[in-house]
């Protein structure tokens, strides 16, 4: 090989982002304090929202978590709860701040629709993410409304 070239870089495995999804009751002690933390760091520290975060839906039978991990430390997140009615609802959407602009919320939310498949989906966006959402289907259906001191969106995704 010419001295000017270099070897392409080998990307070992703690560089490679693998998605994971579990029911609470799958999730391991150390899996579950890396995802409340995630959450808390940006919701709670970050955004400076004290509010009650453990709202008892993450152990409900039919929640999944979804979560991308590189070296095994997650580095996004959501979870999908179902509602009342057949509905699903994406919640806790959050990204770690050296992970942001990677695509991985992007990611997360095709994951989940992949899984609510022909199923309605809600959600309630941070008003500046409503663009993501709506890329992915989602629009709005109701006012702006403020909660935690952040403005938020009421969106649905009908079934295709």
């Amino acid at each position: 090989m010419p001295q000017s070239q270099t070897p392409p870089i080998q990307a070992n495995s703690a560089d490679r982002v693998e998605l994971r999804v579990a029911s609470f009751a799958d999730l391991d002690a150390r899996t579950l304090h890396d995802l409340l933390k995630l959450r808390a760091d940006v919701f709670v520290v970050e955004q400076e929202c004290a509010y009650p975060d453990l709202d008892g839906r993450d152990v409900e039978p039919g929640t999944r978590h979804l979560w991308l991990a590189r070296g095994g430390a997650p580095i996004a997140y959501l979870r999908l709860l179902a509602d009342p009615g057949g509905v699903e609802r994406i919640s806790r959407v959050v990204v770690a701040p050296q992970a942001r602009g990677g695509g991985y919320a992007g990611r997360l939310i095709a994951e989940a629709l992949a899984i609510v498949g022909s199923r309605p989906c809600v959600l309630d966006a941070q008003a500046h993410l409503v663009d993501l959402y709506a890329r992915y289907g989602f629009t709005r259906t109701g006012p702006e409304y403020i909660e935690d001191g952040i403005p938020h969106v009421p969106m649905r995704r009908e079934p295709a």
